[in-house]
């Protein structure tokens, strides 16, 4: 395993006076960090951070790649801490849930793009680049894992993920397969043994089991989930019948389902799961038992064993071989809904005594449907509210009775519109008397 040891080699190639520029200069700066205050700690620290970036031509690089591992490192339990305060059952305040997204977007955001930077200089053999070479797997999977802590936040909000954080993901991964490196173990951060491969795997696989389809706790714990079972992911170069998701390493995108119709070419990556759906069914039946096994990091969340099983079941099913198909065909539509966000409004707008006057249902606009669901794209600032799971009513402007549904898909697009997949559970609403 490689350790964190960092150890000074006269790096700096000119003087300068970035405070820096030295790594006594850089240790001092960081002992000077508030250890108990992690709000203000990982706002420096990414400050910091950004500031290798920015001063990048000012320093050798591996001087510039032992800086940014002090400080990347050094962050670690912050992160944790916060991404414990985030990711909570219990309801933040508005001003809570984003004054710790922006700390922790803020964070992550600066630390891949630092990695990136050095990445990047590496490859183009700038000065120094010799002494870096040793940490190659060390600094791509750190890279890749600075890439999930984005995605992460991203899925937080069902944003949309910047295409170059796709391109940044190959470029790492194919370049540390390039040099055989890939399955290398490295000890990333003290307790956190991986591999850029691990680390890859681990990244595609989450992603394309969760994205848009759960809420931000299930989606961090099912996380959390993957990076403890993700020695049995495998990641081949042909597909075998048993890929879960391909990754294109020539025209990256989101990872995708794979399946024997798609076009098979040599920049495709497959991953494979069935190590993991073994060790998967094994935590299942311990956690049946009330017990969080130690080794599966929460990062400090005190969650019962239920919950967590609840979200290994779930992700259980999502590993299933074939994937599911639609049983029924989409049509693409355009028609108006209205819409009543949340049980109560449900209630209201049906004759059981509850509705008082005030018609408080919403107009959506459908974009394409079927006899099982429906899409719609509405702007965010309209449906603040709805989340994975929300029970939505919805009439045809033509109908006179309600049905009733259930969120199950959410994204944004670049003009901050919510792209909205609903389940239909009834074209009648239970609370509704028949004619």
């Amino acid at each position: 395993m490689r350790g964190e040891t960092v150890v000074s080699l006269g790096l700096f190639g000119k003087k300068s006076d970035h405070p820096l520029a030295d790594l006594k200069t850089a240790q001092q700066l960081l002992d000077d960090i508030p250890k108990t205050d992690s709000l203000k700690a990982l706002q420096e620290l990414s400050e910091w951070i950004e500031s290798i970036r920015e001063q990048a031509n000012d320093f050798k690089l591996d001087h510039q790649w032992a800086v940014l591992r002090m400080f990347d490192q050094a962050a670690q339990s912050h992160v944790r801490k916060l991404l414990h305060d985030y990711f909570t059952l219990q309801a933040l305040s508005k001003f809570q849930e984003n004054r710790l997204w922006i700390l922790l977007d803020a964070f992550y955001t600066q630390s891949e793009l630092c990695h990136h930077d050095v990445f990047t200089r590496y490859r183009e053999g700038a000065k120094g680049a010799s002494a870096v070479k040793p940490d190659l797997p060390l600094m791509c999977a750190r890279c890749i894992a600075a890439n999930t802590g984005r995605l992460k936040m991203a899925a937080a909000r069902y944003a949309i993920v910047d295409p170059a954080l796709w391109r940044h993901v190959a470029a790492f991964y194919s370049y540390a397969e390039s040099q055989g490196v890939q399955l290398e173990a490295v000890t990333m951060y003290p307790g956190v043994n991986t591999s850029v491969a691990q680390e890859f795997a681990v990244l595609s696989t989450w992603f394309g089991s969760t994205a848009g389809t759960m809420i931000p706790l299930h989606a961090h714990l099912t996380e959390r989930l993957f990076s403890y079972l993700g020695k049995g992911l495998q990641i081949t170069s042909s597909y075998s019948g048993i890929g879960l998701f391909a990754f294109d390493m020539a025209q990256p995108t989101p990872p995708m389902r794979a399946t024997a119709d798609a076009t098979i070419h040599p920049a495709l990556r497959f991953i494979e799961a069935e190590g993991v759906r073994q060790q998967l069914d094994s935590l299942i039946k311990t956690l049946e038992k009330g017990i969080i096994p130690d080794s599966l990091n929460l990062y400090g969340a005190r969650l019962e064993a239920e919950l967590v099983r609840e979200v290994a079941n779930s992700l259980m099913q999502s590993l299933t071989l074939p994937p599911p198909t639609r049983r029924n065909p989409r049509r693409q539509i355009k028609v108006n809904l209205k819409v009543a966000n949340g049980f109560f409004k449900m209630l209201e707008q049906t004759d059981v005594g509850l509705n008082f006057g005030a018609d408080e249902s919403d107009t959506w606009e459908i974009e394409d449907i079927s006899a099982t669901g429906f899409r719609s794209v509405v702007p965010l600032a309209r449906v603040e509210a709805i989340k994975i799971g929300t029970l939505v009513g919805s009439r045809p402007e033509s109908v006179s009775h309600w049905g009733a549904g259930v969120v199950r898909r959410l994204s944004r697009d670049a003009q901050n519109n919510l792209h909205i997949g609903v389940e239909v559970l009834s074209s009648r609403s239970l609370f509704e008397p028949p004619n």
